[in-house]
């Protein structure tokens, strides 16, 4: 009596050259550092942009403060106040004018410092005295 044939399946390769298999994986490998430098290059751009912003805010308290008669102490304080912890603040009265000038490097949050250095000026005419 002859015996059945039994047909037993053919294994198959577990990688075939002709599959797509594993391609998105790669894709995303391959974007993700481009993602990441996108991102830190916005974020960069955002806190310089921040830092420039609070630095013009400190310059005009400053010299507006200055022009109306307040000390330098007094005007110094009240631009510390607006301006970047880090900000250097001068100070000067010349020709009629109040001047301030307020700088300070840009920095990511309380992380690192970037090689930038943002700067704001305002000149204010000095009010009459009473």
């Amino acid at each position: 009596m002859p015996r059945p044939t039994v047909l037993l399946p053919v294994p198959r390769p577990a990688f075939r050259p002709d599959s797509d298999e594993g391609l998105v994986t790669a894709e995303i490998a391959t974007a993700l550092p481009g993602l990441a430098l996108l991102l830190g290059i916005a974020l960069a751009s955002v806190a310089t942009v921040a830092a420039h912003i609070m630095c013009v805010d400190a310059a005009r308290i400053g010299a507006r403060a200055l022009a109306r008669g307040d000390s330098s102490a007094s005007a110094h304080a009240l631009a510390s106040g607006a301006a970047p912890e880090t900000a250097d603040i001068r100070l000067s009265v010349d020709g009629g004018y109040a001047r301030v000038s307020v700088s300070a490097p840009v920095r990511l949050g309380s992380g690192p410092r970037l090689p930038f250095i943002v700067r704001g000026d305002a000149a204010t005419p000095l009010e009459p005295r009473s």
